[in-house]
């Protein structure tokens, strides 16, 4: 079986809310298929394209801005550069055109009430987040593309492998924790330092810091911008943002004029306990209301999960005196490869898992990540990874309305307070005492997701999404 090589630039993506699976896979596959046809040299020759999205890309595909997402995949923009102020006035005149530039080239006929097809009671067998383009070439001819949007941004083409980038040969090979260890043990790298090593095997190390450093610099971005923003979240179910009131009331009356000075306002503050934890909550609100509000996020794993890394990290930086860039590549590079571990061993879709593959994942990633900055063995790091995830184990995902939004955003500050204490508790503990290993926490996650009933992943058949009575206007 060949081995699956994960970057830690595939588990962190830029793209834009508000969900992984269902705006930034569904765009991203949209871009394989114009790549493909570019490639073969039909894209001239595309007279009609239709979409049909199954499962629960169609269930929650709506709230989720699904088709949305596809149509601006289909036009050739992309997700990590497009300018999200843009976004509505482009489909508004697509729709009320019916013309959509293919590849940004070539206008054909398109009415996304008729070309884009909700196929609800639907499910390909391969995952349940599938989407097929039916293309009609100039006399005729049919084809049809079938790619699967896997989490994360990780789409997969029907009979082929995943688009996340060309194989390479890593000298550490990893698929499991204990994998892990015993390379760490056997090198005496830290768990950062052995994924730099691998991460030589795409680019040079001087590439990766800085292209780590810009995630951040991406999510930092996201998170002030949050704290800055009033009104109330799209959508429909007028959830009001509560991240700026709470920036506001927080720093009482302290000022600031960018985001270094904003984290000293905050220092000021002190850092006893309740004040601290309101901070992680604000910093996890704000990234996730600004994802909810098709903002340009990261995902970490996942976009419905986008902020309980950044509010670890910036909780790191900002009471732990972790402001330091070799800090924050070490945070990322660390929580990238417990991300990967599950990717490769379980899921991050909620569709697959429900939400612990979501939020789950995240707050192990961030326990691990803030673990080995804390001066964390390897053992402790995954301790806390272990112990992060073991109680979010079950977690379903049952968001209201089809939109990421609640329970979702408030998910994201309970991931955050758990990885910190998840960590806190690993880095008092002796793991050779431990009774459960994350790899036996990574097969008990995937037996989970595969006895879960599918109203509980991410479908709003179930849960909070059918037991809380909500009037959205009509799509």
């Amino acid at each position: 079986m060949a081995q699956e090589c994960i970057s830690v630039f595939d588990i962190f993506k830029i793209g834009i809310g508000p969900s992984s699976s269902h705006t930034l896979g569904p765009w991203r596959a949209a871009l394989n298929f114009l790549a493909e046809l570019e490639t073969s040299g039909r894209l001239p020759a595309v007279e009609q394209v239709s979409v049909l999205l199954y499962g629960s890309l169609a269930k929650t595909g709506h709230g989720h801005g699904t088709d949305i997402a596809v149509q601006l995949g289909l036009c050739g923009d992309d997700p990590v550069t497009f300018d999200v102020n843009n976004i509505h006035t482009k489909i508004a005149d697509i729709r009320r055109n019916k013309k959509l530039p293919l590849n940004g080239r070539y206008n054909i006929d398109f009415d996304p009430l008729e070309n884009i097809d909700f196929l609800y009671d639907e499910t390909l067998p391969y995952h349940p987040n599938a989407l097929t383009f039916l293309v009609t070439f100039i006399g005729g001819e049919q084809q049809a593309f079938t790619w699967y949007s896997v989490g994360g941004g990780f789409v997969v083409k029907e009979g082929g492998q995943s688009g996340s980038g060309p194989l390479v040969e890593l000298p550490f090979p990893i698929d499991t924790a204990q994998q892990l260890l015993q390379w760490c043990i056997k090198t005496g790298y830290s768990i950062s330092e052995l994924v730099m090593e691998n991460e030589q095997a795409w680019r040079s190390e001087a590439a990766t810091k800085e292209g780590v450093l810009h995630i951040w610099q991406v999510m930092q971005e996201c998170m002030y911008r949050g704290c800055h923003v009033t009104g109330e979240l799209p959508g429909g179910l007028r959830v009001a943002r509560r991240a700026a009131a709470l920036n506001k009331k927080l720093l009482q009356g302290r000022t600031y004029t960018d985001y270094h000075t904003w984290i000293q306002a905050i220092r000021g503050g002190g850092n006893h306990f309740a004040y601290t934890l309101d901070w992680v909550s604000c910093f996890a609100l704000s990234v996730n209301e600004e994802n909810a509000s098709f903002g340009r996020v990261v995902t970490a794993p996942t976009n419905g999960a986008a902020g309980v890394i950044p509010a670890v990290l910036q909780y790191y930086i900002t009471f732990c005196d972790g402001y330091a860039p070799g800090k924050i590549i070490q945070f990322l590079l660390t929580a990238s490869e417990i991300g990967s571990i599950f990717k490769k061993r379980s899921t991050i879709s909620a569709a697959m898992g429900g939400c612990q593959a979501e939020i789950g994942v995240s707050s192990a990633m961030a326990a691990a990540a803030l673990t080995e900055c804390l001066g964390g063995s390897q053992r402790q790091v995954l301790m806390a990874a272990e112990i992060a995830m073991e109680h979010h184990l079950g977690l379903t995902c049952d968001p209201i309305g089809g939109l990421v939004q609640i329970p979702c955003i408030e998910r994201n500050t309970m991931g955050a307070i758990k990885a910190i204490t998840a960590s806190q508790l690993a880095m008092q503990s002796n793991p050779e005492l431990a009774k459960v290993s994350l790899d036996a926490v990574v097969k008990t996650m995937w037996e989970t997701a595969l006895d879960m009933n599918s109203k509980y992943k991410e479908t709003s058949d179930g849960g909070l999404a059918v037991n809380i009575p909500i009037s959205l206007p009509e799509c």
